[in-house]
């Protein structure tokens, strides 16, 4: 649960805003919460495909 939504899987690029966007489902309430806390997210997951190939090694 660490990382950045910068390097999040879920950061993506949306055209129409022309700016980065969280994909992750989050509801109103979830978000909110989550921009109070300052705590790291609970959906961030790893943008880095070979993450678990390094791992193994």
């Amino acid at each position: 649960m660490t990382g950045t939504c910068e390097d999040c899987a879920y950061n993506v690029y949306d055209d129409e805003m022309d700016e980065y966007v969280c994909e992750a489902y989050l509801d109103e309430d979830e978000f909110y919460r989550l921009m109070q806390t300052g705590k790291s997210c609970p959906y961030y997951r790893s943008g880095d495909d070979y993450e678990l190939v390094r791992h193994q090694n």
